[in-house]
């Protein structure tokens, strides 16, 4: 019978190990892809941007379509840019009070905080999701391009939907680890500050 558990033990750990593997494939994968998004994108724009100023300086000429092709750049940065933000624990956190805390109250209130802003951008997706389709019904389109305009924001609720689902990794790694972690690679803290400071 000790050996049939431990046998069923040894299947359980491959499985978690496994599963542990696909998930950080496919997180290594959608993390790739926003890089290269918010690259790309980044670029693009300056290009756009660099192109109509010379046209307009040089020749004497406007492009009509520079200003949209830009909104829908930053659109595609902002969105794309907040889940990899959350991916890398680089938002903005006021954190004054909370690094006085004792670890297992920071641990607390950072699964805390995940959760709830991880409710927060589904409950965000949902809304822009809403929105979009009621662009879709007035059928409005950009006048310099001729696209719909509900394609420019087509990556508000994508980027809403990944960023939740960092935070709701977030919460579980939180949950399974001994330590802190502001997402799922990022631990929390500042590093060994006085190995920076010396020279």
């Amino acid at each position: 019978m000790a050996r049939l558990l431990t046998k069923d033990a040894v299947m359980e750990e491959k499985k978690a190990t496994y599963s542990s593997i696909v998930f950080r494939f496919v997180d290594t994968q959608i993390s790739r892809l926003e890089g290269f998004m918010l690259a790309v994108s980044v670029v693009l724009m300056a290009a756009n941007t660099i192109a109509g100023v010379i046209s307009r300086f040089v020749f004497n000429y406007s492009f009509s379509f520079t200003d949209e092709l830009n909104s829908i750049f930053i659109i595609l940065v902002t969105f794309s840019g907040i889940s990899y933000a959350a991916r890398q624990g680089r938002h903005i956190r006021m954190s004054a009070i909370f690094d006085t805390f004792p670890d297992w109250l920071r641990k607390g209130f950072t699964i805390i905080i995940s959760a709830i802003t991880a409710a927060v951008m589904f409950f965000l997706c949902y809304y822009a999701v809403e929105y979009i389709q009621t662009l879709m019904q007035r059928g409005r389109i950009m006048p310099a391009l001729g696209i719909p305009i509900w394609w420019a924001y087509v990556w508000v609720p994508v980027g809403f939907f990944v960023t939740g689902v960092q935070y709701v990794l977030t919460v579980v790694k939180n949950l399974r680890e001994k330590d802190i972690y502001l997402s799922t690679d990022m631990l929390d803290g500042y590093g060994d500050i006085d190995a920076d400071i010396e020279v």
